[in-house]
């Protein structure tokens, strides 16, 4: 049997869309500035710059709109793995994503209203969006205003080491946005996850012995 039922609000999908693109342009400009050569990208300084310090404020603005949304929503609830049985529900989805899914299992977990996200993305997201990204926008901050910075700090020039942490923190966000466009195949079909991102609604199996009360309208 089939359910369809509404997971993702429009404020959350319109947020994730514009922030995929964001994170998209900030990876290619940033990319240019580090190595600064046009041949491994077609930008100048000046102009990769420009784009990334719009593309930064912009990202900014937009965190500051998801928390809080998130707080307002109650949204935020989703990025809290959910006690007792953290631990063994994760060995599930471990083990579902190493080799049950090419065994054709079941998927363990289910999305729900209550419960879009399995344990491990739930510690995932939680991880990449309320330490990980603070950080980036935070030093993206202080290095479009410099004066912030402090003279110095763990014995270097004040900017270095914020310079190597907003590095750091930006490449472990582009690494986890590659591995979430391929988490994003694994659903029912290849596209499942990404129709639900553009439409709200989830498509699934529903459990043997249960009845939805969420059927589409």
């Amino acid at each position: 049997m089939k359910t369809r039922i509404y997971l993702l609000p429009l404020w959350l999908r319109l947020w994730h869309w514009s922030n995929a693109v964001l994170i998209i342009v900030l990876a290619v400009t940033g990319a240019s500035l580090h190595f600064a050569d046009s041949t491994l990208v077609p930008l100048s300084f000046a102009t990769a710059a420009q784009i990334h310090d719009l593309a930064g404020m912009s990202l900014a603005g937009l965190y500051v709109v998801f928390v809080i949304a998130n707080a307002v929503t109650g949204n935020w609830w989703q990025y809290i793995p959910k006690p007792p049985g953290i631990m063994a529900r994760s060995l599930k989805v471990t083990r579902y994503y190493a080799y049950g899914i090419m065994r054709g299992e079941r998927d363990p977990h289910e999305p729900t209203p209550d419960t879009n996200f399995n344990d491990m993305q739930a510690s995932a997201y939680l991880v990449v969006m309320y330490l990980i990204m603070p950080v980036v926008v935070i030093t993206g901050l202080i290095f479009m205003f410099p004066q912030t910075a402090p003279d110095r700090l763990f014995g270097f020039d004040g900017l270095f080491p914020i310079a190597v942490l907003h590095y750091v923190t930006g490449a472990a966000v582009v690494l986890f946005a590659i591995l979430h466009v391929y988490l994003g195949t694994l659903g029912h079909t290849a596209t499942s996850q990404y129709k639900t991102m553009i439409t709200g609604w989830h498509e699934g199996d529903l459990p043997s012995g249960r009845t939805s009360s969420r059927r589409a309208r």
